[in-house]
């Protein structure tokens, strides 16, 4: 086989053409993989439809799952785990390639690196066109962070780990210490599912789960939620937070405005809201800053993760997988060729995730 399938992005809203691209050259330092399966996260729908800008032509796709089959010439690899990378092996990868030395990288924010690549959101660049998982293969560059995966761990929650788990992780870490607290989760998708799951494990005390979807909120009571309910009973639960003083932390992953104000409000004094879904425009955000001082509240972003965080979300699927049921999340996996045609069915369909592979 001398070229890899694609289905490519030109910009054209709601358009997946598929291309036949030439398998590269590879240099020292570099891996072929097979795309074994590659699930479908909100950002790449967010730029098939415009609302994200995103550099074309590109292969989008970025919570992708693969085989080596090919290692570059006097290439000896090894993943973040510190394991001998071969043929074969079934690998996970860090979704921003880093430099290791620019500005960002010293300060420890290598997902802000000046020069990174973005697996999933670059641009062609000849012979390097397959940096994104809707594609039979994808390149890993040198400087990619990889992770080996077990056999045992179900493709379906293999693949959103390099993504939503990742960072919901990342999330964890900057939440702190979480045993004997009362949390506030605002969206029951990929990232407040797993959210429950991780603070659950963590020794929360009570998880609030807000979602209008009453099916979505009903099952974050899988994933570890005290209770998943409309975002109309907030004030209700708050009110048994911490003897209503309120949530010590909260997450945001809806990206509504709405959703923010009100966390915000039922924070405790002295509490900390984290925000992680607007990565794409919305509408500007009303915030009395009296309140903010006045009730000692932390707010901060959360936007991708650090190799680290990978190796996180990993262990904590190899331990906890068979726990929460995570590959329930994927609804239906279509093959690459179908792809094209169900993007205008995308949007509206109810699952968490769509996974796409390579072969039927």
């Amino acid at each position: 086989m001398s070229t890899s399938t694609a289905a490519v992005f030109s910009g054209e809203a709601n358009q997946l053409e598929l291309w036949e691209i030439p398998l590269p050259q590879l240099q020292t330092g570099e891996l072929l993989v097979e795309v074994l399966g590659c699930t479908i996260c909100p950002s790449d729908l967010h730029s098939i439809s415009g609302r994200r800008q995103t550099p074309v032509p590109s292969i989008l796709g970025h919570e992708i799952v693969g085989r080596i089959v090919e290692l570059g010439p006097n290439t000896t690899r090894f993943d973040l785990r510190h394991q001998p990378l071969r043929v074969g092996d079934r690998v996970g990868w860090a979704v921003i390639v880093h430099c290791g030395n620019c500005f960002y990288c010293h300060l420890g924010l290598t997902q802000k690196c000046l020069h990174a690549t973005k697996y999933g959101h670059s641009r062609f660049r000849p012979d390097r066109e397959l940096l994104g998982g809707f594609a039979e293969h994808c390149l890993l560059l040198p400087e990619t962070q990889i992770i080996k995966l077990p056999d045992e761990l179900p493709l379906e929650s293999a693949c959103p780990a390099g993504c939503g788990t990742a960072t919901a992780a990342a999330a964890i870490e900057l939440a702190g210490q979480l045993a004997g607290l009362d949390l506030l989760i605002c969206g029951a998708g990929l990232l407040g599912l797993t959210l429950a799951a991780m603070a659950r494990v963590a020794g929360a005390n009570q998880i609030v789960c807000l979602d209008p979807n009453p099916a979505r909120a009903a099952r974050s009571l899988e994933f570890g939620a005290s209770t998943g309910v409309h975002p109309d009973e907030l004030v209700e639960w708050q009110r048994s937070a911490n003897g209503g003083h309120g949530f010590d932390v909260a997450w945001e992953t809806s990206a509504q405005t709405e959703a923010f104000c009100s966390a915000l409000s039922a924070l405790r004094q002295g509490g900390r809201l984290i925000e992680l879904g607007a990565v794409y425009p919305v509408p500007p955000t009303p915030l009395v800053l009296e309140q903010l001082v006045r009730r000692n509240l932390t707010i901060q972003g959360q936007h991708n993760y650090s190799p680290r965080h990978l190796v996180k979300a990993i262990e904590f699927l190899e331990a906890h997988h068979g726990h929460f049921p995570f590959a329930s999340l994927v609804g239906d996996w279509i093959s690459l060729g179908e792809l094209p045609d169900w993007i205008e069915r995308l949007g509206s369909n109810s699952a968490i995730r769509i996974g796409v592979r390579s072969r039927s």
